[in-house]
Protein backbone atom coordinates (compact mmCIF):
# COMPACT_ATOMS: atom_id res chain seq x y z
CA UNK A 1 0.00 0.00 0.00
CA UNK A 2 1.28 3.18 -0.96
CA UNK A 3 1.72 5.99 1.63
CA UNK A 4 -0.17 9.36 0.66
CA UNK A 5 1.98 12.38 0.68
CA UNK A 6 2.09 16.52 0.63
CA UNK A 7 4.83 18.31 -0.79
CA UNK A 8 5.46 21.62 0.68
CA UNK A 9 7.49 24.02 -0.74
CA UNK A 10 9.07 27.48 -0.03
CA UNK A 11 9.86 28.63 -3.25
CA UNK A 12 11.91 31.19 -2.07
CA UNK A 13 14.24 28.93 -0.66
CA UNK A 14 14.36 25.98 -3.03
CA UNK A 15 15.10 29.48 -6.20
CA UNK A 16 18.01 30.36 -4.03
CA UNK A 17 19.61 27.05 -3.51
CA UNK A 18 18.40 25.78 -7.36
CA UNK A 19 19.64 29.17 -8.95
CA UNK A 20 22.85 28.55 -6.89
CA UNK A 21 23.45 25.50 -8.34
CA UNK A 22 23.23 26.50 -11.37
CA UNK A 23 20.20 25.20 -12.43
CA UNK A 24 16.85 27.44 -14.88
CA UNK A 25 14.30 27.93 -12.30
CA UNK A 26 11.02 27.66 -14.36
CA UNK A 27 8.06 25.48 -13.71
CA UNK A 28 9.21 22.70 -15.37
CA UNK A 29 12.13 22.63 -13.08
CA UNK A 30 10.10 22.68 -10.08
CA UNK A 31 7.69 19.95 -11.62
CA UNK A 32 10.70 17.30 -11.64
CA UNK A 33 11.94 18.63 -8.51
CA UNK A 34 8.78 17.76 -6.40
CA UNK A 35 8.91 14.02 -8.50
CA UNK A 36 12.68 13.59 -7.33
CA UNK A 37 11.75 13.93 -3.70
CA UNK A 38 8.65 10.73 -3.47
CA UNK A 39 10.20 7.82 -2.82
CA UNK A 40 8.52 4.56 -4.87
CA UNK A 41 6.33 3.33 -2.31
CA UNK A 42 5.13 6.97 -1.55
CA UNK A 43 2.21 8.89 -3.86
CA UNK A 44 1.61 12.23 -3.72
CA UNK A 45 -1.85 13.74 -3.01
CA UNK A 46 -0.64 17.38 -3.72
CA UNK A 47 2.54 19.76 -4.39
CA UNK A 48 2.00 22.99 -2.59
CA UNK A 49 4.18 25.67 -3.53
CA UNK A 50 4.86 28.77 -1.33
CA UNK A 51 6.10 31.87 -3.23
CA UNK A 52 5.77 35.65 -4.04
CA UNK A 53 4.88 36.91 -7.75
CA UNK A 54 7.79 39.26 -8.56
CA UNK A 55 7.59 42.90 -7.27
CA UNK A 56 5.43 45.14 -9.08
CA UNK A 57 5.92 49.36 -8.49
CA UNK A 58 7.79 52.43 -8.57
CA UNK A 59 10.16 53.11 -6.29
CA UNK A 60 12.73 55.65 -5.54
CA UNK A 61 16.40 55.62 -6.09
CA UNK A 62 18.77 55.82 -3.19
CA UNK A 63 21.12 58.62 -4.70
CA UNK A 64 19.83 59.88 -7.52
CA UNK A 65 16.35 60.40 -6.19
CA UNK A 66 15.31 58.96 -9.34
CA UNK A 67 12.20 57.08 -10.09
CA UNK A 68 12.40 52.91 -10.90
CA UNK A 69 9.93 51.12 -11.88
CA UNK A 70 9.72 46.90 -11.21
CA UNK A 71 7.26 45.40 -13.36
CA UNK A 72 7.63 41.59 -12.27
CA UNK A 73 5.35 38.73 -14.27
CA UNK A 74 3.77 36.49 -12.26
CA UNK A 75 2.80 34.04 -15.80
CA UNK A 76 5.23 31.35 -14.11
CA UNK A 77 3.30 31.17 -11.29
CA UNK A 78 0.17 30.69 -13.40
CA UNK A 79 1.80 27.91 -15.39
CA UNK A 80 2.71 26.23 -12.51
CA UNK A 81 -0.46 26.49 -10.62
CA UNK A 82 -1.79 24.57 -14.02
CA UNK A 83 0.46 21.58 -13.44
CA UNK A 84 -1.13 18.14 -12.34
CA UNK A 85 -1.13 18.02 -8.45
CA UNK A 86 -0.13 21.53 -8.08
CA UNK A 87 -1.47 24.68 -6.07
CA UNK A 88 0.39 27.64 -5.59
CA UNK A 89 -0.05 29.67 -2.53
CA UNK A 90 0.94 33.38 -2.98
CA UNK A 91 2.58 35.54 0.08
CA UNK A 92 3.39 38.88 -0.51
CA UNK A 93 6.75 40.54 -1.70
CA UNK A 94 7.30 44.12 0.45
CA UNK A 95 9.96 46.75 -0.64
CA UNK A 96 12.07 47.30 2.29
CA UNK A 97 14.49 50.13 0.64
CA UNK A 98 17.90 49.59 -0.49
CA UNK A 99 21.22 48.18 1.33
CA UNK A 100 24.91 48.56 -0.56
CA UNK A 101 26.29 45.81 -2.81
CA UNK A 102 29.49 45.81 -0.93
CA UNK A 103 31.24 48.09 2.13
CA UNK A 104 32.35 50.18 2.37
CA UNK A 105 29.85 51.23 -0.29
CA UNK A 106 32.09 53.21 -3.08
CA UNK A 107 35.70 53.39 -1.98
CA UNK A 108 36.57 55.07 -5.89
CA UNK A 109 34.74 58.06 -4.94
CA UNK A 110 31.26 59.29 -3.83
CA UNK A 111 28.37 56.58 -4.80
CA UNK A 112 25.92 55.95 -6.45
CA UNK A 113 22.52 53.90 -7.45
CA UNK A 114 24.96 51.47 -9.12
CA UNK A 115 26.18 50.96 -5.53
CA UNK A 116 22.89 49.36 -3.79
CA UNK A 117 20.98 46.62 -4.66
CA UNK A 118 16.81 46.55 -3.77
CA UNK A 119 16.17 44.66 -0.70
CA UNK A 120 12.57 42.75 -0.56
CA UNK A 121 11.08 40.97 2.19
CA UNK A 122 8.79 38.03 1.25
CA UNK A 123 5.58 38.46 3.81
CA UNK A 124 3.02 35.67 4.84
CA UNK A 125 4.94 32.05 3.24
CA UNK A 126 5.83 30.37 6.55
CA UNK A 127 2.45 31.28 8.29
CA UNK A 128 0.54 29.54 5.05
CA UNK A 129 3.05 26.71 5.36
CA UNK A 130 1.90 26.22 8.64
CA UNK A 131 -1.70 26.16 8.22
CA UNK A 132 -1.74 24.36 5.32
CA UNK A 133 0.42 21.58 7.32
CA UNK A 134 -2.17 22.31 9.90
CA UNK A 135 -5.00 21.64 7.57
CA UNK A 136 -4.06 18.50 6.14
CA UNK A 137 -3.08 17.28 9.86
CA UNK A 138 -6.67 17.88 11.31
CA UNK A 139 -7.99 15.81 8.54
CA UNK A 140 -5.55 12.74 8.34
CA UNK A 141 -5.74 13.66 4.32
CA UNK A 142 -2.29 12.47 4.15
CA UNK A 143 0.39 9.90 5.65
CA UNK A 144 3.48 12.13 5.67
CA UNK A 145 4.08 15.97 4.81
CA UNK A 146 7.54 16.35 3.07
CA UNK A 147 8.83 19.83 3.70
CA UNK A 148 11.35 21.67 1.65
CA UNK A 149 12.21 24.83 3.28
CA UNK A 150 14.73 25.97 6.20
CA UNK A 151 12.62 28.39 7.93
CA UNK A 152 12.69 27.49 11.71
CA UNK A 153 9.03 29.34 12.05
CA UNK A 154 7.61 25.31 10.35
CA UNK A 155 8.28 23.82 13.83
CA UNK A 156 5.47 24.94 15.39
CA UNK A 157 3.30 23.59 12.48
CA UNK A 158 5.90 20.47 11.96
CA UNK A 159 4.76 19.49 15.90
CA UNK A 160 1.18 20.07 15.09
CA UNK A 161 1.53 17.36 12.13
CA UNK A 162 3.21 14.95 14.65
CA UNK A 163 0.95 15.35 17.03
CA UNK A 164 -1.81 14.42 14.38
CA UNK A 165 0.08 11.54 13.82
CA UNK A 166 1.22 12.25 10.40
CA UNK A 167 4.61 11.41 9.73
CA UNK A 168 7.14 14.62 8.99
CA UNK A 169 9.95 14.31 6.35
CA UNK A 170 12.64 17.36 5.48
CA UNK A 171 14.28 17.64 2.40
CA UNK A 172 17.99 18.26 2.52
CA UNK A 173 19.20 19.86 -0.66
CA UNK A 174 22.41 18.91 -2.37
CA UNK A 175 25.22 21.10 -0.84
CA UNK A 176 22.62 22.59 1.58
CA UNK A 177 22.51 21.69 5.85
CA UNK A 178 19.28 21.77 7.09
CA UNK A 179 18.49 23.88 10.22
CA UNK A 180 19.17 21.42 13.44
CA UNK A 181 15.65 22.57 14.83
CA UNK A 182 13.87 21.32 11.92
CA UNK A 183 15.77 17.73 11.83
CA UNK A 184 15.11 17.70 15.57
CA UNK A 185 11.19 18.25 14.78
CA UNK A 186 11.19 15.53 11.65
CA UNK A 187 10.72 11.86 11.66
CA UNK A 188 12.83 11.72 8.83
CA UNK A 189 15.41 13.59 7.06
CA UNK A 190 15.90 12.60 3.31
CA UNK A 191 18.48 13.47 1.06
CA UNK A 192 17.35 14.79 -2.96
CA UNK A 193 19.40 15.05 -5.44
CA UNK A 194 19.00 17.72 -8.55
CA UNK A 195 16.79 16.70 -11.27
Amino acid sequence: MSRKIIICIDGGFLRVKATKAGKKYDPSFIEKFAQQCKLADEEILRVLYYDCAPYSGTVTLPVSGNPYTFAGSDKWLEELAGKDLFAVRRGVLKFRGYKPKKTPVSPAGPPTDADFVADFEQKGVDMRIGLDIASYSANKAADRILLVSNDTDCVPAMKVGRRAGLQIVIIELPNSKVAPELVWHADFKRPVTWP
